[in-house]
């Protein structure tokens, strides 16, 4: 298995992530987020992929539990909802326009890509696309910086409660 990541990720959280996502990870440079499990839920990814392809998700959610929480949330209307709040409260768009501002800062530290200069992702800074992003960049910052990801996870049920989504010993 050829595995492209940096120094923060171990072959047993490589291994885990193959299995999460059924394939090989890619421009991995660290493990962002642990699910209360354990395992890595949340990748922190190079921006530009080995292969040469601008990538502009740098918090790229593995967890299959997480990820199928977050389509519900999705399938639900929320990102509709979010977005016509954005429109109407001043106070939330310009702390959704610094949440894109600090994901580009992040997303810079590993590297400038021309082609995705100035682009961050899931929709930011007006409207919301992805809340995959947004849950991604709030498990792996922390409350308070992105207030639609804080939203959004806020609204997840406990994904991890039914235990490892990768079981032990085959990781």
């Amino acid at each position: 298995m050829s595995i492209s990541s940096g120094p923060g990720v171990d072959a047993a959280d490589c291994n885990a992530v193959h299995q999460q996502l059924g394939r090989v990870p890619r421009g991995v440079s660290a493990v962002a987020h642990r699910c209360p499990c354990g395992r890595p839920d949340v990748l922190r990814t190079e921006p530009r992929l080995p292969d040469g392809t601008p990538f502009p998700t740098t918090y790229y959610v593995t967890c299959p539990r997480l990820t199928g929480a977050i389509s519900t949330l999705e399938s639900s209307g929320m990102m509709r909802e979010m977005t016509e709040r954005l429109d109407s409260d001043p106070e939330l768009a310009g702390a959704y326009a610094g949440a894109h501002e600090d994901y580009l800062r992040r997303r810079n530290e590993l590297g400038r890509v021309d082609e995705i200069d100035g682009i961050s992702a899931g929709g930011m800074p007006t409207r919301v696309k992805c809340l995959h992003v947004l849950v991604g960049h709030c498990l792996a910052v922390g409350a308070g910086v992105n207030p639609l990801g804080d939203e959004a996870l806020e609204a997840l049920a406990p994904w991890w409660a039914a235990g490892p989504c990768v079981p032990r010993g085959e990781s």
